[in-house]
């Protein structure tokens, strides 16, 4: 990942980073977006739309490897209730399941992308709710499958902040909400598992650590870790120096579960937090020069974060050295500028060597050579 999207090598052993970058310019702003896990999908992306209406759009898009261009897929494009919050695939990188997309806005919806690959048989087996759009381009097309309310008596509902799919149990989805709960899903039974009231105020993000145990930020300025087993508690991990202070996005490390980071609104900074020592940031990521939007561990090391924000940049750390003080502060080992503020971040998870940024109308996806 460098500033560079030339395709030079340096020979030096340590600069010898493939730099390769493509860019895809969609219609409208970007906001939620994420990588496709399945192994027969590479280079497969959603991206959805923000405007300031109702309608809003999802484009599922993919990088034509050949041409190097990222091209939308015009019959898997959809129309999406308000801006969502989130978009994710199912964790299904073996293809054992059916291609699901699950998307948070008013709602948690779980939606059914069916390919040209899919026999009649497969796609009778979806909720009958009608197609999505009216492509004539034969069977490939986007279904609606569910939408998970769980205010059935009410027309009203507390806005889904974001939500987490579980990749050890992947018919477990966590949402939260600004309506200060979590809500932990059933999606094969459409049916909830169980709600809790997590945090005092709004719920801002919501990561799963394992089977049964997921964390959650909020308004209230801290980080709870909540265990299935015992739902009368949960665990202070952390809270905001400062009053009143949110912590708006919350990342878990997936090869160490002993390290989440979480973000302040409105910050420059990242704290990197060891479950272990609650209340105690391992440490503070402070190379920003604006306040930090989005946080991804690496899908494939536990000691590699990439952290982005206001000031353009993508930075990749590694904080292997986390536990000594580093003089000066830790330095990021990559940096990457992008056109504008960027605002949502995505490591690949099935191909480990790819993050994307997505900043104003563009998705760019970065080769990262760690």
């Amino acid at each position: 990942m460098g500033a560079n999207s030339d395709h030079n090598h340096d020979n030096s052993d340590e600069q010898q980073r493939r730099s390769e970058i493509y860019t895809y310019e969609a219609p409208w702003h970007i906001y939620a977006m994420n990588w496709s896990v399945r192994r027969d999908k590479k280079y497969r992306l959603a991206i959805a739309s923000l405007l300031e209406q109702y309608p809003n759009r999802v484009e599922i898009v993919q990088l034509d490897d050949s041409t190097g261009e990222i091209r939308p897929d015009p019959s898997l494009s959809f129309e999406h209730p308000y801006p969502p919050t989130k978009v994710i695939f199912i964790p299904d990188k073996e293809c054992q399941k059916p291609d699901l997309l699950a998307t948070s806005s008013d709602f948690l919806r779980i939606w059914r992308i069916i390919d040209d690959d899919e026999t009649p048989a497969d796609v009778d087996i979806i909720h009958n709710s009608g197609s999505v759009n009216n492509n004539s381009s034969g069977s490939r097309r986007v279904e609606m499958k569910s939408v998970l309310n769980n205010n059935r008596n009410s027309e009203f509902c507390g806005p889904v902040t974001s939500f987490d799919w579980n990749e050890a149990e992947p018919r477990r989805i966590g949402t939260s909400s600004i309506d200060t709960t979590c809500t932990i899903w059933d999606i094969e039974r459409e049916m909830v598992d169980t709600q809790l009231i997590a945090h005092d105020k709004e719920v801002y993000d919501i990561a799963w650590g394992g089977v049964g145990v997921f964390a959650s930020v909020s308004a209230d300025g801290s980080v709870r870790v909540f265990d299935l087993r015992d739902k009368e508690h949960s665990t202070i991990i952390y809270e905001s120096s400062e009053p009143d202070t949110p912590l708006v996005r919350l990342g878990w490390n997936k090869q160490d579960p002993r390290y989440m980071a979480t973000i302040i609104m409105d910050s420059a900074k990242v704290v990197v937090l060891d479950i272990r020592f609650p209340t105690l940031p391992v440490v503070e990521l402070q190379r920003h020069q604006a306040s930090v939007n989005a946080i991804a561990w690496a899908p494939h090391s536990s000691c590699h974060i990439c952290t982005a924000g206001d000031d353009s940049q993508a930075l990749i750390w590694d904080l292997s050295s986390m536990g000594q003080p580093v003089e000066g502060g830790l330095d990021p080992i990559l940096a990457y500028t992008a056109g504008a503020e960027i605002e949502q971040l995505q490591w690949s998870s099935s191909q480990p060597d790819w993050v994307a940024i997505a900043f104003a109308s563009k998705l760019q996806i970065l080769r990262v050579d760690l």
